[in-house]
């Protein structure tokens, strides 16, 4: 099972986004390959949030739109929508520390630790500097450059 990062589904949802058909290619592959999804709730709602966001995207998603992308992923029957429990808040709390993270990693760390308590070691993201940090996961970057979706 592969850690599917938001700057995935982001791509994939936005044609206008520079790795729309890399993302799109990447996921058909691993699709065919029977590959199968982890994603969090905080992936669905960071989702939300950036795919309905006019300064970002000359057209971006109706919230009506994105609701069903989101709902659509979280019923995938290939993807396990992951929740956090009181041991991942716990090591979500530790990890922020031992690892000297500010605000603006609150949520990768959350969606990292996340991962890593559900077995995951396995990611795929257009940003892998917010996930090197950790030194768990394998990442697949399939992004020319990181994303500043």
């Amino acid at each position: 099972m592969i850690g599917l990062d938001t700057s995935i589904l982001v791509a994939h949802a936005i044609e206008e986004h520079p790795e729309h058909g890399a993302s799109q290619r990447w996921l058909d592959e691993q699709l065919a390959g029977s590959r199968t999804f982890a994603i969090t709730s905080g992936i669905l709602a960071e989702f939300i949030h950036i795919v309905t966001d006019g300064r970002r995207f000359e057209i971006p998603l109706s919230m009506s739109d994105a609701l069903g992308r989101a709902a659509f992923w979280s019923e995938a029957r290939e993807v396990t929508l992951l929740a956090a429990d009181d041991a991942v808040n716990a090591l979500w709390l530790k990890w922020l520390a031992e690892f000297h993270l500010g605000r603006k990693r609150l949520l990768d760390t959350l969606i990292a630790v996340t991962w890593h308590a559900a077995g995951i070691r396995e990611i795929c993201t257009l940003n892998p500097r917010d996930f090197k940090v950790f030194e768990i996961f394998h990442i697949h970057d399939v992004g020319e450059e990181e994303s500043s979706y």
